[in-house]
């Protein structure tokens, strides 16, 4: 008999886990989402991404504010599944929810744990310069992130990745590691291990670390537009217009003596950081689409030695 499965989720990173799970015949008996926002420059009330898509397959969808009411944990319980999936989620849930189905809470996380444990561990990899990152499902505990590891897959991250670029490829491999978890579980054959090393934090991105500070290593600062590249966007001023940054090329550039971090040294838009260069690739003006440098520059002077701020 096929295992029942409650599957919260929310954004469109989620989408593929839930479309495998269905894929591989398990029951979906009920869909769990964040409660429709507003969105976009005309504020359309719009459902979720997850939303939309158990919608589409005929799945029922619950949408609380909060998740400790007695009446919305009862309603869960009453489902009387074997187990609820978790991909991006954004509620905690509270012990009551975790101990609701017979085989527990398990959740996609996109990490290997226990390093960057929390909100942004995609961003918060790039950032860091780490080689490499992975995806696992765990068993979820109250306190974040820290349950047994049933499942991992490792990733390379790719000096030309972007936070973007690394959502879809752990979006993809983390749908396809369901139907090996819940086979397990139909066979009674997980083998969960703790977690080992000592565990690193990737608190949310805050506004405040999106502009670029042209007076550290070109390394780092090509790490920080990736890692927040497209969302929230690194950004700086260019002759007063502020740019988003969404793709930039860390270089080797020695001769740089006297010159002043955020100068352009080269057409192009090559910008001299306190150590080395990093050439602009993608960019965003206020208002307008992701263009690259070629098409931002046509009708704009940007000569040598102007400075960005």
């Amino acid at each position: 008999m096929s295992l029942r499965i409650v599957f919260m989720g929310t954004p469109e990173f989620a989408v593929p886990s839930l479309a495998e799970i269905i894929a591989n015949s398990y029951d979906v008996v009920r869909v769990y989402t964040k409660p429709p926002r507003a969105s976009g420059r005309g504020k359309k009330i719009t459902k979720s991404p997850v939303h939309q898509f158990a919608e589409i397959m005929g799945i029922p969808v619950e949408i609380p504010e909060k998740f400790n009411e007695c009446e919305v944990l009862d309603e869960l319980e009453a489902l009387e599944a074997d187990v609820c999936c978790v991909v991006a989620y954004g509620q905690i849930l509270p012990k009551r929810a975790l101990e609701s189905t017979k085989y527990g809470c398990l959740n996609l996380h996109a990490s290997l744990l226990p390093r960057w444990r929390g909100a942004a561990p995609i961003h918060r990899a790039i950032m860091a310069g780490d080689e490499q990152t992975g995806v696992q499902i765990q068993k979820m505990k109250e306190s974040l992130d820290t349950g047994d590891i049933l499942l991992s897959e490792l990733i390379k991250i790719k000096d030309t990745d972007t936070t973007g670029s690394l959502f879809q490829s752990v979006s993809r491999i983390g749908a396809s590691m369901w139907p090996r978890v819940l086979g397990a579980i139909e066979r009674e054959g997980l083998s969960p291990h703790k977690q080992e090393g000592k565990p690193t934090y990737a608190h949310k991105i805050k506004k405040t670390e999106s502009r670029i500070n042209w007076d550290l290593p070109a390394v780092i600062i090509d790490r920080h537009i990736r890692g927040l590249s497209p969302f929230p966007g690194a950004w700086c001023k260019i002759n007063g217009e502020r740019v988003k940054i969404h793709m930039s090329k860390y270089e080797n550039f020695k001769n740089l003596e006297n010159v002043q971090p955020g100068t352009v040294i080269e057409e192009g838009l090559l910008i001299a950081c306190k150590e080395n260069a990093v050439r602009l690739v993608e960019v965003q003006p206020a208002g307008k689409s992701k263009m690259n440098v070629r098409e931002f520059l046509k009708g704009r002077k940007v000569p040598l030695n102007t400075e960005l701020k």
